[in-house]
C-alpha cells in the first residue's frame, strides 16, 4: 500500500511527522507538504504559477518534500508529480488544532482531503484538538509554548488505517473527518456529523476595548471612512449530541465523521 501524507502546518510542524510514524508500518509513504504555515486557506490551488519544490528531511532524518504553496498544491503535486505511482490513501495532518462541524471547507487539512478525493483518492483528515487549560507549559525562562501530545491520535490514526486496509471504505463513504482531543476522558471512537458551526466570526477594530490587544494596528479612516479591521473567532460552546463538536467538547473522546465530497440534496424533487 502506498500513503501520501501532507498539512496544512508545514512540512516541519511536529503533527506530520506524528503521522507518518503512525502508519509507516502498514505501507510505502511520502510526506509533501507546504513550506510554511497554511492554515485556513481551503483548497485554494495555484494555477499557472511556479511552485517551487525542495527536498528535505524530517526530525527522525526521513525525506520528504516542501512545495511553496497550499496544502492543495502540495497534495496535486505529491500525486502527479513526486510519486511514481497514484497512492491508495491521503493522509492530511495530524494537524495541530480542531476542524468540525460545516466549518470544515475553510480548513487546508480537510480540502487537501477533498482534493485528494477528486483525484480519485480516498481520505483521511486528522486533527488534534488541544485543550488551552491543560496543553499549555511554561519553560525555565517563564516562556509559554504548546505541548502536543499525539500519541493517541496516532493510535487510532494507525487503526483506522488498518481497518480500511482490511475492509476498504464504508459504501458512499469519501474521506474521513478525524479529531481527537488532547484532554480525553475516553479512548472510544464515536462516529459522528458534522455540527452547524465551529467558529462565531465577528469583525473587530481597535476600538473593541475587550479584543484591543489582538489588534495591532491604529484605526486609521479614509475620506470613505476606510480603516483597519481584523476578523476574530471564538470556538462554539455547545453543539448537539451525535455531532462531532459534542463528541470533542462534552463526552471527550475521539471523534471520526465520514463525508462525501457530493454535496447534492438528492431529494428535493420540485421547487
Amino acid at each position: 500500500m502506498k500513503i501520501l501524507i501532507s498539512n496544512d502546518d508545514g512540512v516541519f510542524a511536529p503533527g506530520i511527522l506524528a503521522a507518518k510514524q503512525a502508519v509507516e508500518d502498514l505501507a510505502d509513504v511520502t510526506v509533501v507538504a507546504p513550506d510554511e504555515n497554511n492554515s485556513s486557506v481551503g483548497r485554494r490551488i495555484t494555477l499557472f504559477k511556479h511552485l517551487k519544490v525542495t527536498s528535505c528531511t524530517l526530525g527522525d532524518d526521513s525525506p520528504a518534500y516542501s512545495v511553496s504553496g497550499t496544502p492543495a498544491d502540495a497534495v496535486i503535486v505529491g500525486v502527479d508529480y513526486i510519486m511514481d505511482e497514484k497512492p491508495d490513501l491521503v493522509i492530511t495532518g495530524i494537524n495541530q488544532g480542531v476542524n468540525i462541524s460545516c466549518d470544515v471547507t475553510s480548513s487546508g487539512t480537510v480540502c487537501a482531503a477533498f482534493e485528494a478525493v477528486s483525484m480519485g483518492i480516498p481520505a483521511i483528515a486528522v486533527s488534534l484538538f488541544v485543550d488551552p487549560k491543560t496543553a499549555y507549559r511554561q519553560d525555565e525562562n517563564g516562556e509559554w509554548y504548546v505541548e502536543y501530545d499525539f500519541e493517541l491520535t496516532k493510535r487510532v490514526l494507525h487503526d483506522l488505517v488498518l481497518k480500511i486496509i482490511n475492509e476498504g471504505f464504508p459504501e458512499g463513504v469519501d474521506l474521513f473527518n478525524l479529531n481527537v482531543p488532547s484532554n480525553y476522558e475516553s479512548q472510544d471512537v464515536k462516529i459522528t456529523n458534522l455540527a452547524h458551526r465551529m467558529l462565531e466570526k465577528s469583525v473587530i477594530d481597535n476600538t473593541d476595548m475587550e479584543k484591543r490587544d489582538l489588534f495591532t494596528y491604529p484605526l486609521e479612516e479614509g475620506e470613505n471612512g476606510d480603516g483597519m479591521v481584523m476578523i476574530s473567532s471564538d470556538l462554539v460552546k455547545e453543539y448537539p449530541e451525535g455531532s462531532d463538536g459534542y463528541a470533542l467538547l462534552v463526552d471527550k473522546c475521539p471523534s471520526l465523521t465520514p463525508l462525501s465530497v457530493n454535496m447534492t440534496f438528492k431529494d428535493l424533487k420540485d421547487l
